[in-house]
C-alpha cells in the first residue's frame, strides 16, 4: 500500500493516466510547500507533455533536439514559478538560486531593494550581503545593508571594489547614499563643535553655514570626520547628477575638505592633484554654479600641464565634464587635440563624440593625420550624408 502522500498520484495514474499524475504530485508539492522538490515535478508535467523521459526530470541530456526548445521554456518557467513562490516566503537565498540559474535576477535585486536594512540579525545580515554584493545581485542595496550593519569605513571599501562592476545609475544611488552618511555625520559633529566653543547659540545645520568665518574649527590640524571616509566620498560624488539633491552637499563636503590641514588633504591623480579645490570645480561645473568658472579651472589645468601623459589625464577629464555640461563642441576639439586616438569598448570614443558633436571635420582631420583609411572613409561618407551617428553640435558650436 503506498503511503499517505503518494496515493493521490497513484489514484491520478490509474483514472486517467501519467498526465493526471504529474499535475497531481504538482498540486501536492504545491501545497505542501515542499517548493524544491515542485521545481522537479513542474519538469516531469512538462516532459510528460512533450513525452520524453521523466527519470532525470532537470536534464537536457535526453531530450531530443526538436523539443530543446520547448524544453527550456519550460525549464525557465518553472523556475520562475519556484524562484517567485520562495521570494513570496521569505527565502530569498534559496530563490537566488532559481533566478541566478536562468540569468535573471531582477526579482531578486527588487526584493533586496525592499528589505528595510535596520532590523536584520548577523546571519540574515550576512546572507543577503552575500547575494547583493558579491554574487551581484543588486550591488546598490548590498551597500545600503552594509552600511546599516558594518557602518561607513567598511561600506566605502566595499564601494571601492565594486564600483567598477557597477552602472552608472548604480554609481550614482551609491554616491547619493554616501554623500548623505557623511554629510549627516559632519553636519553634527561641526554642529555640537561650535556650540560647544560658542556658548548660547543654536548653530545652523548646513555645512556650509557652520564652516562660514569660523577658521577656529580648523585650527591645530582639527578635523570632524574620518578624512579618508570624506576624501573617498567626494570622489564618488562625481557620479551624481543635477537631478540629485545630494549634489549640493557633496559641494559643501569639498567646501569642508578645502579648508582642512594640507596633511589631511592627500592628493590624486592630475587634474585632482589639488583635491578639493579640482572637485569643487568638477562638482559645480556639474550643477552648473558658477559654471564657467569652474571649467575654467580644468581648462588652465591643461594648458599649464607639460608632462604628455598628464596632459592627455586632464583632457580626459575636461572632456567627460564638457560633455556631461552639454558643451559637445568645446569637448570635441579637445579631445582632437589630446585623445583622437582613443576609442574604448563601451567607454570614450572619439568618433562617437565627434558624430554627437556634429564635427565630423574634426573626425577627418584625425584620420587624415593618422593616415587611418577606416576613419576617414567614415567621415567622409557621413560628410556626404550617409552613415552620420545623429546628433546636434551643442552649445556654442562654431566650424
Amino acid at each position: 500500500m503506498t503511503s499517505p502522500a503518494l496515493e493521490p498520484i497513484r489514484r491520478a495514474l490509474e483514472a486517467a493516466g501519467p498526465a493526471a499524475a504529474a499535475e497531481a504530485l504538482v498540486e501536492t508539492l504545491r501545497e505542501r510547500g515542499d517548493y524544491d522538490r515542485l521545481f522537479d515535478a513542474l519538469l516531469i508535467r512538462a516532459r510528460v507533455k512533450l513525452g520524453v523521459p521523466t527519470v532525470k526530470p532537470t536534464s537536457f541530456a535526453d531530450v531530443p533536439d526538436d523539443k530543446q526548445a520547448a524544453f527550456e521554456e519550460a525549464y525557465l518557467a518553472a523556475a520562475r514559478e519556484v524562484g517567485k513562490l520562495l521570494l513570496d516566503s521569505g527565502s530569498l537565498a534559496r530563490a537566488w538560486a532559481y533566478f541566478r540559474t536562468i540569468r535573471e535576477p531582477q526579482p531578486v535585486a527588487d526584493a533586496l531593494a525592499a528589505i528595510d536594512p535596520t532590523n536584520l540579525d548577523y546571519d540574515r545580515t550576512n546572507e543577503l550581503i552575500e547575494i547583493a554584493l558579491h554574487d551581484g545581485a543588486n550591488r546598490v542595496a548590498g551597500l545600503r545593508i552594509l552600511l546599516a550593519s558594518h557602518g561607513t569605513c567598511n561600506t566605502v571599501t566595499m564601494t571601492d571594489q565594486v564600483l567598477p562592476m557597477m552602472t552608472p545609475d548604480e554609481r550614482r544611488q551609491t554616491a547619493a547614499m554616501l554623500v548623505r552618511d557623511v554629510y549627516d555625520a559632519l553636519a553634527a559633529n561641526l554642529k555640537r563643535d561650535v556650540e560647544s566653543r560658542l556658548a548660547g547659540i543654536t548653530a545652523p545645520d548646513s555645512i556650509q553655514e557652520l564652516i562660514a568665518d569660523r577658521g577656529f574649527l580648523f585650527e591645530n590640524a582639527n578635523y570632524h570626520i574620518d578624512v579618508s571616509h570624506l576624501h573617498s566620498t567626494v570622489r564618488f560624488a562625481r557620479a551624481l547628477t543635477p537631478a540629485d539633491p545630494e549634489l549640493a552637499l557633496a559641494i559643501e563636503l569639498a567646501e569642508y575638505g578645502s579648508k582642512l590641514d594640507r596633511q589631511f588633504r592627500y592628493p590624486a591623480d592630475p587634474p585632482f592633484d589639488e583635491y578639493y579645490e579640482a572637485h569643487l570645480a568638477y562638482l559645480k561645473a556639474v550643477a552648473d554654479v558658477d559654471r564657467e568658472a569652474s571649467l575654467g579651472y580644468f581648462r588652465d589645468r591643461l594648458d599649464k600641464e607639460t608632462d604628455e601623459r598628464d596632459r592627455q589625464i586632464i583632457a580626459y577629464v575636461l572632456v567627460d565634464l564638457l560633455t556631461r555640461c552639454e558643451e559637445l563642441n568645446e569637448a570635441a576639439k579637445v579631445a582632437a587635440r589630446h585623445l583622437a586616438d582613443l576609442e574604448e569598448p563601451g567607454g570614450f570614443s572619439f568618433s562617437s563624440l565627434c558624430g554627437k558633436a556634429g564635427r565630423i571635420d574634426l573626425l577627418r582631420g584625425a584620420a587624415e593625420k593618422a593616415d587611418d583609411p577606416v576613419r576617414y572613409a567614415a567621415a567622409v561618407i557621413t560628410e556626404r550624408g550617409q552613415g552620420s551617428g545623429g546628433g546636434g553640435q551643442g552649445k556654442n558650436a562654431d566650424g
